[in-house]
């Protein structure tokens, strides 16, 4: 198997995007703004990102997989016991929604920024939030749910709400309210209801 070299100019172009980007906003950002961070040139930049929003989707793709690493090194780190990679999960969660220069959601914010749902963009986003749900099923497998799939959906709800707080809160509880809402939410799951 030939593994894939990783390309600095390429890497460098991304890290000056997602300073950026996360700091100012997608569209407020032009690639003007990238390539004079990144000390570069547009014909450089156009050898690595064919467009703008190819450079915003492999900048979503690095963080959508920060994030799931993230995820399933609690899992690792739980031994697959699901209350405590819920606790290991609430930590994480907490520890990113209330850090310095904390944003909200960068997935959120893409979303409110390209509404198309048929965008490169929006279906990155989309795809991230796919693959944080299967990674929550899984987290709470074990516990033989009548609906994990539910559970998961519920879960990524509470993880939203954890994103969106964090921004608007800056509280200091988070990681307490988000498991206890899991416990809750793991603890009461029956199959779905249909809401009327």
């Amino acid at each position: 198997m030939v593994e894939k070299v990783p390309n600095p100019m390429r890497q460098r172009l991304l890290v000056a995007a997602t300073e950026l980007f996360y700091a100012e906003g997608l569209r407020a950002v032009s690639v003007e703004r990238v390539v004079e961070r990144a000390q570069t040139t547009k014909v450089t930049f156009y050898r690595h990102f064919a467009t703008k929003d190819d450079l915003v989707v492999a900048y979503l793709r690095g963080l959508a997989d920060q994030e799931e690493g993230a995820m399933r090194a609690a899992i690792t780190e739980a031994g697959a016991v699901p209350d405590r990679a819920l606790a290991l999960l609430a930590q994480q969660l907490a520890s990113v929604a209330c850090g310095a220069g904390f944003r909200g959601c960068p997935f959120i914010n893409a979303a409110a920024e390209y509404p198309d749902a048929a965008s490169a963009v929006r279906r990155t986003v989309d795809e991230h939030r796919d693959r944080c749900r299967a990674v929550l099923e899984e987290m709470v497998r074990p516990l033989d749910l009548a609906d994990p799939r539910g559970a998961a959906a519920d879960l990524m709800l509470l993880r939203d709400g954890v994103m969106v707080g964090g921004y608007l809160d800056h509280r200091d509880d988070l990681a307490e309210s988000f498991l206890r809402s899991s416990r809750a939410v793991t603890a009461s799951r029956t199959p779905s209801t249909p809401v009327r």
